[in-house]
Order: C-alpha cells, then sequence, then structure tokens
C-alpha cells in the first residue's frame, strides 16, 4: 500500500503494465509460502513464460498459482480496485482459493467442498435476488471479445447497467458476493481465475467458457467466462450470449 500511486512503471513484452510492488509482493509470498509449506511448489505471474510452462506440465505435490497484483494498471494510476490472489492446486485442481483486497481489507477464501467466506462470514448463505436480464447490473470486458459480440452488446445490450473494474479476481469475489449479478470476460490467465472461480463455485455460482466448457484448465491458455450466481440466470445469460455471438 505504500507504493499505491506512487510507483515507477514499464510495459511487459505483451503490453500489460508492471510495477516493483508486482515484484515485491511476488518475492515476498514466495518466500513465506516456501517457509511455511516447503513441499509445494510457485508459479507467480511475474516469473518468466518458460517456468510457467514447466511449472504446469509437472506433476508436482502442490502447486501455489499467485497473481501478486491483479489490477496493476489501476494500482499505478491510483484507481482503488485490485488484489492480491492466491490458490493451491493439488491433483491439478484448485483445493483452496484466496484473494484479498488491501484497499477495503476484505479477504474472500474459499476451500473445495467447504465453502466460501468473505472475512470469516460465508459466502453464498442469502439467496440471490432473481432480476429478469434487462434489470441486472453486469460486469464486462469489451477488449478481449469477438466484435461481433462486442457490436451487439453494444447496439442492444440485454442488462439493464454494465461495469469493467479491471481486476479479474476481483470480479469473480464479487459476483460472488452478489455485488453484480452476470460477468462476461473474454481472456483470463491461470492467475487471474484460479481461486476467484473455486470462491464463486463455493459460493453457489456458475461460470462457463464461451464455448460451454469448464473454465479451469490446468494450463496457460486464456480462458473465456460467462458467469452468474443464480443459476437461472447464469442459464439465460449464457444462452444470450451464444445467440448472438
Amino acid at each position: 500500500m505504500p507504493r499505491f500511486a506512487d510507483v515507477s512503471r514499464r510495459l511487459k513484452k505483451d503490453g500489460s503494465v508492471v510495477t516493483d510492488a508486482d515484484h515485491a509482493m511476488q518475492k515476498r509470498m514466495q518466500k513465506e509460502l516456501a517457509a511455511r509449506w516447503p513441499g509445494y511448489e510457485f508459479l507467480g505471474e511475474e516469473m518468466p513464460a518458460t517456468r510457467h510452462a514447466a511449472l504446469t506440465a509437472a506433476h508436482t505435490q502442490g502447486l501455489w498459482i499467485l497473481d501478486p497484483l491483479d489490477g496493476t494498471s489501476n494500482f499505478a494510476a491510483g484507481v482503488p480496485f485490485f488484489s492480491v490472489s492466491l490458490a493451491l492446486l493439488t491433483g491439478d485442481r484448485p483445493q483452496i482459493g484466496v484473494v484479498y483486497d488491501p484497499v477495503r481489507d476484505e479477504c474472500f477464501m474459499a476451500q473445495r467442498g467447504a465453502g466460501a467466506w468473505l472475512n470469516g462470514l460465508s459466502l453464498g448463505t442469502r439467496a440471490p435476488v432473481l432480476l429478469p436480464l434487462h434489470r441486472t447490473l453486469a460486469v464486462v470486458d469489451f477488449k478481449r471479445l469477438d466484435p461481433l459480440l462486442v457490436a451487439k452488446l453494444g447496439a442492444e445490450p440485454p442488462y439493464g447497467s454494465q461495469r469493467n473494474f479491471g481486476s479479474s479476481a476481483l470480479d469473480w469475489c464479487w459476483l460472488s458476493d452478489g455485488r453484480f449479478h452476470i460477468y462476461l470476460h473474454g481472456g483470463q490467465k491461470l492467475w487471474d481465475y484460479a481461486a476467484g472461480s473455486l470462491i464463486l463455485s463455493e459460493a453457489g455460482g456458475h461460470a462457463a467458457t464461451l464455448d460451454g466448457e469448464e473454465v479451469f484448465a490446468n494450463g496457460l491458455d486464456s480462458r473465456s467466462v460467462v458467469a452468474a450466481r443464480d443459476p437461472e440466470l447464469f442459464q439465460i445469460w449464457k444462452a444470450w450470449v451464444a445467440a448472438n455471438r
């Protein structure tokens, strides 16, 4: 937090922003996790791509997946919406997911088969309010979607209002807590969705890729997301997207 809005930034090869805070957080987390769980491997977003590939291909006892600063562009610009995302994979599945928002001091976490929580309070215990699609609040990341779908969403939006916050990990968590109703994203990396997708699932939410597949895949390919917390709304939203691609 002392670096928030006051940090030098650079561009990576893919054009995304990276800061000293990303690297400092990754280094500190790797050190702390290794001290407590030395039997687990560690994959951080800011590692070289060759290391990413080797770690996801290996069959390890356990693998930590870290995004040390999800929403780096927000962080560097002084926009207070960013997070730290950490997931533990065993058997090629996320077993634990933790997403921390240091601005609001909100810690979202989940354990497979045991539920999801926000600062220790259970998520998903209150039933989501089912709204018609045209009254929902949507979070949509347009820049990674097919142009035809983007044009349709712009010309004839099926929802009541739309946002795009800039931290995929927090998007998953806010959806899990019912802060918005439907979600659409054209491409997330493993460290973007590993923790958040587990949190949504354990909170009772639903997600799939644009092609109808499970979002989680233990690999480095980008994965699209269509999601909602309410199961009926999820089916309605997914069908609208499929019909307008």
